[in-house]
């Protein structure tokens, strides 16, 4: 295996004439160190962002502890958004790499940039969508010994078993693998608390990212191969569907297609992909620094009057579907409750109820959200949390008897308390970019040798390479828009399959039945790696405390 500096220098020339490419470069000690230096500049950069922080908010400083384990888990949380970057990034750079549009070392430091640049400008939908799928319980104490034991395994679990399969060179799914890992440690806890394993997941939400996911395939297979066969049909070059002769680059159309479709699939792999670091890394946040991190301080105190409205609007429609039912005591575990069985009651809505005057009440008497004192912080957030979730199921409760009025106005309140607590500092998404973008750059080989040559039995062609980042660069830009993780490993992967299906170059039939296996095997594993792990760390966890 070339080593890590090998793969990161720019390098030596071209080989003897050959239809594959060079992907082996010699060591560049200038590379390395330029590498090491951002690495060094990223980690500095983070370090004085949280110190920054929390200087703003005048929050003293009473324990160190918290601060060590802040620092272990941001640690573990990149260098998880590191290895999806060299674990799932290859397969944007394989199809420039094999049908010599871009030099190797070229492409991946192109493709690099563009992830980096892709979490800059991510909206943070699927990075919220990620977290709700984990136990409210949990996220409700993520600051304790179980909180960090959640987050320590997920993130653990996910990184095991990527550079299982990476080493094994197979395109596995870090999506897939996130999900089964938070799945894993809902399954978990929920044993460990004496109830049924399925209550610890939502899996409503989880149905729905896994259609994304078990879908994403079958649209990379089908809608690349028609792909192909529509540019047979429009573009009548025979030399676009043949091997490349040598190490001669693909017309310059072809080529600039091809080098715009690798940018497109990396820019939108970092907008997708980076955001599922970002969710943690905000939970991470939350439990060891609430005073800084649990509600967004930079909101104006206009959205004050704007809440209010829309609070008084909402109050209006709960209230009355409580009619005739007091809450006397603590509102919160009937909320809490309802969120983890989806089951209403007549505790549901005066519990609601009750929870969003207290909401109400707590903000407008401060006057904004930066004004809310630091030991009220963390439970404010919590009750914001416990109402947005709770208004998530309720508006698609059938038995709930909503009408679309009622859906739209508990709607645009959710919309209003949302932006209290689903938002994402600038230094975050920085932090995530420099592990992705710089993860691309490394170890990328092993995935970059299957997709480009053990997939079809014949080499990739331009229009196959074409098609198929086209088909990714699509898929992966929709699901982002509609906040759904997507894993690019399965739409790319399935995308070259289906172009040589359609092209008649053929498959490999080894090499697929051996990613079905990883990819039927991802969720499964990744569920008893991360349920395992969870057990053991939260007794660890609970008798180091």
């Amino acid at each position: 295996m070339t080593s890590v500096a090998s793969q990161i220098g720019i390098g030596a020339g071209h080989g003897p004439a050959s239809a594959k490419p060079k992907l082996d470069h010699s060591f560049d000690i200038r590379g390395l160190l330029a590498f090491l230096g951002v690495i060094a500049c990223g980690l500095s950069y983070t370090a004085w962002s949280i110190w920054s922080d929390l200087k703003d908010t005048g929050a003293p400083v009473v324990a160190y502890l918290p601060f060590v384990l802040l620092g272990v888990a941001l640690l573990i949380a990149l260098g998880f958004e590191f290895v999806n970057g060299f674990h799932d990034t290859a397969n944007a750079v394989a199809t420039v790499i094999y049908t010599h549009s871009m030099p190797a070392n070229v492409a991946v430091i192109w493709s690099g940039f563009f992830n980096f640049l892709g979490v800059l400008f991510s909206t943070g939908a699927v990075a919220f969508g990620i977290v709700s799928l984990l136990p409210v319980e949990l996220i409700l104490q993520v600051g304790s010994s179980a909180g960090f034991a959640m987050v320590f395994a997920l993130l653990i679990a996910a990184i095991i078993w990527n550079l299982g399969t990476w080493w094994l060179g197979l395109p596995a799914s870090s999506s897939h693998t996130l999900i089964g890992s938070i799945i894993g440690v809902g399954v978990a806890n929920a044993l460990m608390r004496g109830r049924d394993g399925t209550s610890g997941v939502d899996w409503g939400k989880a149905t729905e990212i896994a259609y994304s996911l078990l879908l994403s395939p079958l649209v990379g297979f089908t809608a690349a191969a028609l792909l192909l066969l529509l540019m047979k049909f429009v573009v009548r070059k025979a030399e676009l569907y043949k091997e490349p002769q040598g190490q001669n680059p693909p017309p310059w159309w072809i080529r600039g297609l091809l080098i715009l479709t690798c940018t497109g699939v990396s820019f939108a792999h970092g907008s997708n992909d980076g955001q599922k670091g970002m969710g943690l890394i905000m939970l991470i946040l939350i439990g060891t620094v609430p005073t800084a991190y649990a509600l967004n301080r930079a909101l104006p105190e206009s959205h004050v009057a704007a809440f209010s409205k829309a609070s008084l609007a909402a109050a209006k429609v709960v209230e009355a579907k409580a009619a005739g039912y007091q809450v006397l005591g603590d509102p919160r575990p009937a909320v809490t409750n309802y969120i983890s069985r989806h089951e209403l009651n007549e505790g549901t809505y005066p519990s609601l109820a009750a929870l969003m005057r207290e909401i109400s009440k707590e903000i407008d008497s401060y006057g904004a959200i930066s004004k809310i004192p630091f030991a009220a912080v963390g439970n404010t957030r919590n009750d914001i949390y416990l109402a947005s979730e709770a208004l998530r199921f309720l508006v698609k409760d059938k038995e709930a008897d909503l009408t679309e009025a009622d859906k739209k106005v508990l709607k645009d309140y959710k919309d209003h308390i949302d932006k209290a607590t689903k938002f994402i500092p600038t230094w975050v998404k920085i932090a995530v970019a420099i592990a992705l973008g710089l993860g691309t750059m490394i170890g990328w080989k092993r995935i970059v040798v299957t997709v480009g040559e053990k997939i079809g039995k014949e080499h990739l062609t331009y229009g196959q390479g074409a098609s198929a980042e086209l088909v990714a660069m699509s898929t992966i830009a929709a699901a982002d828009m509609f906040g759904l993780p997507v894993s690019t490993t399965h739409v790319l992967s399935s995308g070259v399959a289906g172009t040589m299906a359609a092209n008649g170059s053929g498959v490999q039939m080894g090499t697929i039945r051996n990613l079905l296996m990883a990819w039927g095997l991802t969720l499964p594993c990744a569920i008893l790696l991360s349920g395992s792990l969870y057990f053991l760390l939260s007794h660890v966890l609970k008798m180091a405390g």
